[in-house]
C-alpha cells in the first residue's frame, strides 16, 4: 500500500515539475503552478485565435489577388488600315492563349474578306499581319476592327470561363 502511495506521489511530482517547466513557474506550491498553467493555456488559446485570424486574412487576400488576376484585361491590339478600295492591312497582336487564329479567320469568312497574304507568329504572344480583300466594297475600317476585337474577346472569355470551371473543380 505504501509503495502505491509513493508511486502516486512521485508521479504527481513529475507532473508538477513538467507543468512548472511549461508554465515558466518557479514556485514549489501546487496551487501556484496550477494557476500559472491555466494562465499559460489561456495565452496559448489567444495566440491560436490570433494565428487563425491571420490565416483567414491571408486567405481573403489570396482570393482577392486571384480575383484580380482573373479580371486583368488582356493586351489586345488590333490595327486595320485601308490601302485601297476594299483592300485592308490587318495587324493583330495579343496574349498567347487559345485559338486566336481560328476566331480571326471565322470573322474574315463571316465578313466575306479574302486573305491574300498573311504572317502569323506565336513566339511572344500571338500576332497576325494580313492583307485582306473585301467582296463588299462598302466595308469600313471600324467594322473590321470591332469584329476582330469582338472575336478575340469572345474567344478569350470562353477560355477564361473554361479555366474558371477547371479551377473550381480542382478547388472543390
Amino acid at each position: 500500500m505504501a509503495c502505491r502511495v509513493q508511486k502516486r506521489i512521485s508521479s504527481m511530482r513529475r507532473k508538477l515539475h513538467i507543468l512548472r517547466a511549461l508554465a515558466n513557474s518557479n514556485s514549489a506550491k501546487r496551487t501556484t503552478i496550477e494557476k500559472s498553467t491555466i494562465l499559460y493555456i489561456y495565452k496559448l488559446k489567444v495566440a491560436l485565435e490570433t494565428v487563425k485570424k491571420e490565416y483567414e486574412n491571408l486567405l481573403a487576400i489570396r482570393n482577392e489577388y486571384l480575383n484580380l488576376l482573373n479580371h486583368v484585361q488582356e493586351i489586345k491590339n488590333v490595327k486595320v488600315e485601308k490601302i485601297n478600295t476594299g483592300i485592308f492591312v490587318v495587324s493583330v497582336t495579343c496574349e498567347k492563349r487559345g485559338d486566336k487564329l481560328v476566331a480571326i479567320l471565322e470573322v474574315f469568312d463571316e465578313m466575306s474578306l479574302n486573305v491574300e497574304q498573311a504572317k502569323v507568329s506565336c513566339q511572344n504572344g500571338f500576332s497576325l499581319e494580313a492583307i485582306v480583300v473585301a467582296e463588299d466594297q462598302k466595308l469600313d475600317v471600324r467594322d473590321v476592327t470591332e469584329a476582330l476585337l469582338k472575336a478575340i474577346g469572345k474567344e478569350s472569355d470562353q477560355k477564361d470561363s473554361a479555366k474558371k470551371l477547371d479551377t473550381n473543380a480542382v478547388i472543390n
